[in-house]
């Protein structure tokens, strides 16, 4: 248990925002979707009777960004089967730092492997993205549910305000940086 309204504390809960919001921006929404399509460029073949870029999943062919919306609607099913369960835990259970750790390790790990995306291994390479968006929504479900345990609840919507704002300022020095490694900035 937390002594409620730690400055410490509330600064740690804030910087996790910081830290795995990155991922929405970087890794669901603005850079590698588009490293996906990319590397999943070039393999042209007629697709019920269109002419797409396709890639081999399992044996069967896919429209390349057909199968990345594919492993991700999976990642969200899983989730929504999951979330009730996950907050049971984060309510009723002294079991929820476990948890949240789990899952983030998981979403780290999903992103981490992702450096070894492979055209070729692609089953290995959608299970990273598979993997890295399950850590990440899980973990949030814990994230949350410190709130309650961390601050009163008078400053419940000014530090989420703070953790969603820095959420927002880490994700984008991450998003200029890579745009200035890239050169395209």
């Amino acid at each position: 248990m937390f002594k409620k309204n730690d400055p410490k504390v509330i600064r740690a809960w804030t910087f996790y925002d910081w830290a795995n919001s990155v991922y929405n921006l970087i890794i669901s929404t603005a850079i590698f979707p588009i490293f996906y399509e990319k590397v999943t460029s070039g393999n042209r073949q007629i697709i019920n009777g269109e002419q797409v870029d396709a890639v081999s999943f399992f044996g069967r062919q896919f429209v390349n960004t057909e199968l990345y919306s594919y492993v991700y609607s999976a990642s969200f099913l899983l989730i929504v089967l999951l979330v009730p369960i996950l907050s049971g835990i984060a309510d009723y259970t002294g079991t929820k730092k476990r948890f949240m750790q789990f899952f983030c390790y998981l979403g780290a790990a999903g992103c981490a492997s992702l450096y070894f995306f492979d055209v070729h291994n692609l089953e290995l390479s959608m299970f990273s993205v598979f993997m890295a968006s399950i850590g990440f929504w899980g973990s949030l479900v814990f994230y949350n549910s410190f709130l309650l345990e961390i601050a009163d609840k008078e400053q419940h919507d000014k530090i989420s305000a703070r953790g969603f704002s820095l959420g927002y300022i880490g994700s984008v020095l991450l998003l200029v940086t890579i745009l200035i490694l890239n050169g395209a900035a």
